[in-house]
């Protein structure tokens, strides 16, 4: 009896029927077109300013010269084993930095000896340049795709274990006593009040690294790679080719949004619960 007592409030709240879409979620679909506003804006008088003359075109082309050097690049073949090669490397980096991020998170917050013991070390590893990693991973582990990953997932690593880290600290003592008076220990006491409480900084880690994962991702295809988003940019800066760099540059910035969208979807969703201030607009 005691358990299902503390299960109220511990438990999302249950859906009202006929309240499929809130007045909240409302808002925010007629509030979308706002964030498109001043990217168009900008984009329009870029064009513009490049269509007078007043942007040098061999090194500020137009965006519309931008978006027909993607078209060309899509209609020939050449832009989809750059993107696919891409989007696995950056797959991959961030579910293997995501998992150990989690994993030593976890541990390191819960337990505090393991946090006496291993974050300083991690915390002064977190601190490395991105690129002072490069030569190393070159020379234990080649130029191959694993050392790209590898670096991909050190990006990603931090910001998961800080996230979930900090989170399980910051869990209110008195919600875990709560859980203690009315019976729940180790594992229960976890998913029942650990596991909810850390699930908004975890997120919020999970897409921090996922940004830090695109922006690693170039360092790791300038590493050798002769394929990749980030080795396109690189030859667009050998060959005098500005609309090839910016074009790259703009399917980095579309691709990152994309993916931090769809973990920002998932992370909502998980979330619903909640009913802080930044949810109610």
């Amino acid at each position: 009896m005691a358990t299902s007592t503390l299960s109220a409030p511990l438990r999302a709240p249950a859906a009202v029927p006929g309240a499929a879409r809130s007045p909240r979620a409302q808002a925010k679909h007629r509030h979308w077109p706002l964030g498109v506003m001043l990217p168009v804006a900008l984009l329009a008088l870029w064009e513009a300013l490049a269509r007078f003359g007043t942007l040098p075109p061999n090194l500020l082309p137009a965006p519309s010269r931008v978006l027909a050097t993607i078209g060309e690049l899509a209609r020939t073949g050449e832009l989809w084993p750059h993107l696919g090669l891409t989007l696995g490397r950056v797959a991959l980096g961030f579910g293997l930095g995501g998992a150990l991020g989690t994993a030593l998170g976890a541990i390191t917050g819960y337990l505090p000896l393991v946090r006496r013991l291993l974050d300083p070390l991690l915390q002064g590893l977190r601190n490395i340049p991105s690129l002072a990693w490069v030569p190393l991973f070159i020379l234990w582990l080649g130029i191959y795709e694993t050392s790209k990953v590898v670096l991909i997932a050190v990006g990603v690593f931090f910001p998961v274990y800080l996230g979930v880290m900090t989170g399980i600290q910051n869990v209110d003592r008195k919600l875990v006593e709560v859980g203690r008076v009315y019976g729940l220990a180790g594992l229960a006491l976890v998913r029942r009040v650990f596991l909810p409480a850390t699930l908004p900084a975890y997120f919020v880690g999970l897409r921090n690294g996922l940004g830090l994962g695109w922006m690693f991702v170039v360092a790791a295809e300038i590493m050798g790679a002769n394929k990749g988003l980030g080795f396109l940019l690189v030859d667009g800066q050998m060959t005098g080719r500005p609309q090839t760099i910016l074009a790259s540059i703009l399917l980095f910035a579309v691709l990152g949004r994309c993916t931090d969208s769809l973990l920002a979807l998932l992370g909502r969703r998980l979330l619903h619960w909640q009913d802080t201030h930044g949810t109610t607009k």
